[in-house]
């Protein structure tokens, strides 16, 4: 199966379809992207905020996957990045 992809501005491709991680557990997370990539999706999206990073990041490992198949989506809060003394 070849996935549809998107092409960004910068030429990246990006896989037309994925899974979120939004209000799933650790333990939900790491299942279902171990779940989702063995049905071949390639999207997975995240973000701190969520606070399932570690099980995202284990259901990746879990899969076998190639993490350099693997498109991860993620977002930080603005505070955590801003710049303060």
């Amino acid at each position: 199966m070849t996935e549809a992809t998107f092409k960004l501005n910068n030429d990246v491709e990006i896989p037309e379809m994925g899974i979120g991680t939004f209000r799933m557990s650790i333990d939900d997370a790491e299942q279902a992207v171990v779940d989702a990539l063995n049905a071949n999706y390639r999207l997975i999206d995240t973000a701190n905020s969520y606070m399932n990073e570690t099980g995202v990041g284990r259901g990746i490992k879990r899969s076998g996957v190639d993490r350099s198949d693997i498109f991860l989506s993620t977002k930080l809060w603005p505070t955590l990045y801003t710049y303060r003394y």
